[in-house]
């Protein structure tokens, strides 16, 4: 039986999709989630563990999650990061979504008004607490195992 400690948390990963999309992401398989520079983001990943999973975030003009992604290494040193200070995960492709979910129907959920999502806009790897990943997959009409 899992405990508390060993159940999966839940994450958002926000990507241009220019830079890297969805279906770069499908195509891939498993790739690492480099080139973060926030601290505070960066600490999100630091707290990500193995089998966590994280709905794909498509930012820039689409703003909506896609899909959904497994950790699948935790937090190493980032190559890209000349500074040695940031790191990086690597994810898998889980499950695309059946309905992709606008970040303007999250804003119009009062059950969802908490996430840095609508609080942080900006901020590129962000925690999502287990009710409002459950409602997250309701509204995109996803079953996820």
């Amino acid at each position: 039986m899992l405990s508390p400690s060993n159940l999966p948390s839940f994450w958002l990963l926000k990507s241009e999709p220019e830079t890297w999309s969805w279906d770069d992401q499908k195509t891939q398989k498993t790739t690492s989630w480099d080139g973060v520079r926030n601290y505070q983001a960066a600490g999100n990943m630091k707290k990500m563990n193995l089998g966590d999973l994280a709905f794909f975030y498509h930012s820039g003009r689409e703003r909506k999650i896609v899909g959904i992604v497994r950790i699948t290494k935790t937090y190493a040193p980032d190559p890209t990061d000349p500074s040695g200070r940031f790191g990086m995960v690597d994810v898998s492709f889980e499950k695309e979504l059946n309905e992709s979910v606008s970040l303007e129907r999250i804003k119009s959920e009062d059950c969802l008004q908490h996430l840095a999502l609508v609080r942080q806009s900006r901020l590129s790897v962000m925690p999502i607490d287990e009710l409002s990943w459950k409602y997250l997959c309701t509204l995109s009409k996803t079953r996820v195992p």
